[in-house]
């Protein structure tokens, strides 16, 4: 257990028409990181607006809308990115392995290997703070499209992020959680935390309020893809006796039909 409070500061910055950037910071030695670059433009107002310095730009996957800010904001921050896919990112200050281990902001980050929606998809764990910068893995009653890897790949990433402390706050890279509310409401409908959740989500959005982050104890309850291995969902869907990675990609390419 840590001996102090975590000391950073966590924003959320909205980009583009339904994306996410997250700003860190850390009071006492005044650095700044940033987890994605969707565009340049909102990013730089909210650092202004507080008198904040970019110290380290963190990349998730090489999409442009994850990516497209990066040149504007670089600046003297270091770069930081999946060495796997280095050829499809920004240039890279710092390339770091799935697995591996660095320190942004005075704190220890370790690097989780996340394939699914692109073979290279890393995710971010800042175990002291207790957020997850999941991108486009692990969404808010959701996950991402397979672009690049399988549903394997993405069931096995998303029971490396399942598999962090309850209380982790996931710091997704969109705004599609009302959308992703109505499919898992169409295969687990019978799940009352996830109805209760659903009419909280319709709620906030209907004020322009933000649903993102969320809390992984939330996103085990009641995303159904998370819940791939559940009796009562697999029983639900009529697939019992079926791999969860089989679940998984029913659902997967259900929702991809929804």
């Amino acid at each position: 257990m840590p001996d102090r409070a975590p000391a950073l500061t966590l924003v959320t910055v909205p980009c583009l028409r339904d994306n996410y950037a997250f700003l860190l910071h850390d009071e006492g030695s005044g650095a700044t990181a940033l987890v994605d670059a969707p565009e340049a433009a909102p990013i730089r107002a909210e650092l202004d607006r507080r008198g904040w310095r970019l110290s380290d730009i963190l990349l998730t996957h090489h999409h442009d809308d994850h990516i497209a800010g990066v040149e504007a904001l670089r600046e003297g921050a270091r770069v930081i990115g999946n060495a796997a896919d280095a050829g499809r990112l920004p240039r890279l200050d710092l390339a770091v392995n799935p697995g591996g281990r660095l320190e942004v902001c005075g704190e220890a980050v370790e690097v989780i290997d996340t394939p699914g929606h692109t073979v290279g998809h890393v995710s971010f764990h800042f175990p002291r703070s207790g957020y997850a910068f999941t991108a486009d893995t692990l969404m808010a009653l959701g996950c991402g499209r397979l672009f690049e890897g399988t549903a394997a790949q993405m069931w096995e990433s998303l029971q490396r992020l399942r598999a962090l402390p309850p209380g982790t706050v996931v710091c997704s890279g969109h705004e599609y959680t009302e959308g992703n509310a109505r499919f898992a409401l169409s295969v687990d409908g019978g799940n009352a935390r996830l109805r209760a959740r659903a009419d909280a989500v319709q709620a906030a959005r209907a004020k322009g309020e933000p649903t993102v982050p969320s809390r992984l104890a939330d996103e085990i309850a009641t995303n159904p893809f998370l819940r791939a291995d559940a009796p009562d969902l697999i029983s639900a869907l009529d697939l019992k006796g079926r791999p969860a990675a089989e679940v998984f990609a029913t659902l997967r390419s259900a929702k991809d039909r929804f």
